[in-house]
């Protein structure tokens, strides 16, 4: 496993491109295969790619908001107290890895945004704690966790078709979320991943005499940074200042926020991202005790989310010539061709996984090719259920290789992509098994 391990890393870091030279490449090629197998012209291409452009704006500031304050509330002091509790039981590095996998996996499952950045975090912390630690692995190990979201309480297509007036509603009406993600098969899967996953990746650890990677503490002087700054003592006694460092205005802001979710939630109003966000700020707001300190941790996040602003733009893009030129739909007609009632699901999951290196949003996934898959399962008579989730684990399966939702990881760790995906690829592998076997035994 080290040899194989070693073949992946050494080769992604020989050819693996930024993440922002991937974007590009795939721009260019889901142009090209637009061109050759559905006989598109250019300027028609050019012109739906511009327009998708920036159809994925609202969620690309969503993205960008759920990590620089997610960042805030996680390096809150309550939050690092209760983080700092976990690494400081931890000294060996395999069991660090097993612990961030744990951590990232774990929150990945209850929501998606927050298992993303906590995960990051608490790998940051026990590679500046555990000596010897390989930090890419730790990195990488912690990002993983985030395939589990696919299973969890923040599935977007599960969530998605359970909720009455969805868009696909007249074609395959509404699925209870206890026909997917509580389903037996998937909690079993979900117990299944939360097991091996964490122990793949200490496995992957390299052992005693081989080539270790720590973090780079030079690099990371602001996670260990916890002094306050200096405050001029005139200044202090400012009007404004006091203002600045007034608990009593978070306190007030925070609770009419607190306030405002229960009625949100009493109302009969669901989580959505938009929610997730709202509260993320205002518990953020609560814990950092004043606006200013507030102001000065989100300077801080917001350091994390230029791969975000720069390169959601390019996958609307790919994504807007995916859906006008017609590519999904032949991508998906090819394995349904061979597809039976049984096995549509799998047939689901690989197209899925294929599909998402061009379409990486659950829901903008599911908006183009989930229509197809509906009617497909309709005149087949395969499991609507079980096919609609079959696309959203490919989904989530992909996402371990998939660089748009990597950029979160390595902005955090301030690694490369070529870093870490050696270790990724290998648990894509395993990851595939698991679900492959959960999705033909399910069906």
């Amino acid at each position: 496993m080290q040899k194989v391990t070693a073949f992946f890393t050494e080769l992604m870091r020989r050819y693996l491109p930024d993440p922002f030279v991937f974007a590009i490449g795939l721009t260019l090629l889901t142009m090209v295969l637009a061109v050759v197998v559905q006989g598109q012209a250019v300027t028609s291409l050019t012109t739906s790619w511009g327009k998708g452009f920036w159809a994925l704006l609202a969620f690309t500031t969503q993205m960008a908001v759920i990590l620089a304050m997610g960042y805030v509330l996680a390096t809150a002091p309550l939050t690092e107290r209760m983080l700092d509790r976990v690494v400081a039981r931890v000294n060996d590095p395999r069991v660090a890895v097993i612990v961030a996998t744990l951590v990232g996996g774990i929150g990945s499952y209850l929501n998606w945004g927050f298992g993303l950045v906590i995960g990051g975090i608490v790998a940051r912390k026990l590679a500046l704690r555990v000596k010897g630690v390989h930090y890419p692995l730790i990195i990488a190990s912690a990002y993983s966790g985030f395939t589990l979201y696919g299973l969890g309480l923040s599935a977007s297509i599960p969530v998605l078709i359970s909720t009455k007036g969805h868009p696909l509603e007249a074609q395959m009406g509404v699925v209870p979320l206890t026909d997917t993600i509580f389903s037996p098969a998937m909690l079993l899967t979900s117990l299944v991943v939360i097991i091996t996953l964490p122990l793949l990746n200490a496995w992957l650890h390299p052992k005693p005499g081989q080539p270790v990677k720590e973090i780079d503490r030079s690099m990371m002087d602001d996670a260990t940074r916890t002094q306050a700054p200096a405050v001029d003592i005139e200044e202090g006694k400012t009007f404004a200042n006091r203002l600045n460092n007034s608990r009593l205005l978070s306190y007030l802001i925070g609770a009419i926020g607190v306030v405002y979710v229960v009625l949100y939630f009493r109302g009969g109003g669901t989580m959505d991202l938009n929610l997730i966000n709202f509260i993320i700020l205002f518990l953020g707001i609560i814990l950092l005790g004043t606006p200013i300190r507030y102001v000065e941790k989100l300077n801080e996040g917001i350091r994390t989310i230029g791969g975000i602003i720069l390169q959601y733009p390019f996958y609307a893009g790919i994504m807007a010539v995916m859906a006008s030129s017609g590519l999904v739909n032949t991508l998906s007609e090819a394995f349904v061709k061979v597809a039976t009632p049984a096995t549509l699901p799998f047939w689901g999951l690989i197209s899925s996984f294929v599909i998402n290196f061009f379409a990486p949003s659950g829901g903008g996934h599911w908006v183009i090719q989930g229509p197809f898959m509906v009617e497909a399962a309709k005149s087949i008579g395969a499991s609507v259920a079980h096919t609609s989730h079959a696309v959203m684990l490919g989904n989530a399966w992909n996402d371990l290789v998939q660089p748009f939702w990597i950029l979160p990881a390595l902005a955090l760790s301030k690694l490369k992509l070529k870093d870490i995906m050696g270790y990724t690829v290998i648990m894509m592998f395993w990851i595939g098994i698991v679900y492959t076997v959960a999705i033909l035994a399910w069906g």
